[in-house]
């Protein structure tokens, strides 16, 4: 069986100066359809680095990722985003929503983008599942934290991704705040089986994931 990602032989090297530095070194890893991975490590080990090389927004100095069995670095940066577009969601620490667009725009964005006839009612159901249907027209500057990033878990499962890549989903909110995100993401994921890919600080959302990779000096450990 294909796994739904696989890494082998990652490394990403720079130049700091005139001296090479490795952010990461020879990682190799697989993720199975319907599980979630947490990857952990201190501030600099390369955790956001390994996850934007696995959701190719990012080039490795060595080393291949496959999503669903098709070899990202194969695929030239239009290949890569068509293969994002079709396959992956994202949520971000910082919500990446778009200002001018309100909360049930934000949501339709990736389907208008795929063509999609029935976009206003996906949409308007994905938020009445993060429970925020009373606040569809309402823009992103008058929600609050906790409320933006409900709004951007919904645009991540709106498409029904197969992966959802997430970076610090709950870095910028306070503890019970984030609490709540943490349990609306795992429920959704279950309900919809995507696999899950989370980089984390938090140890305790780490050890609701299925596998955990721990990363030190760019070294998987």
């Amino acid at each position: 069986m294909v796994s739904i990602v696989q890494a082998v032989g990652l490394t990403k090297q720079v130049l700091s100066g005139d001296l090479p530095l490795i952010i990461l070194h020879d990682v190799t890893f697989a993720v199975e359809a319907g599980e979630s991975l947490a990857i952990v490590g201190a501030s600099g080990s390369g955790k956001s680095t390994l996850l934007g090389l696995l959701a190719g927004l990012d080039v490795p100095s060595s080393g291949s990722v496959s999503l669903t069995g098709t070899e990202l670095f194969s695929l030239d940066e239009d290949g890569r985003a068509r293969l994002r577009g079709e396959l992956a969601g994202f949520v971000f620490q910082s919500f990446q929503l778009l200002p001018a667009l309100n909360a049930l725009e934000n949501v339709m964005l990736p389907l208008e983008l795929r063509g999609a006839s029935d976009a206003r009612q996906r949409a308007a159901d994905a938020l009445q599942l993060v429970g925020l249907n009373d606040r569809a027209h309402h823009l992103p500057k008058h929600l609050s934290g906790g409320e933006q990033q409900r709004v951007a878990l919904a645009r991540a499962f709106v498409t029904k991704p197969k992966i959802l890549f997430a970076d610090e989903p709950t870095g910028n909110l306070d503890a019970a705040t984030g609490s709540q995100i943490i349990e609306l993401m795992l429920e959704l994921n279950r309900a919809q089986g995507t696999t899950l890919i989370l980089v984390t600080h938090d140890e305790a959302l780490a050890k609701r994931c299925s596998k955990q990779l721990r990363l030190s000096a760019g070294n998987v450990i």
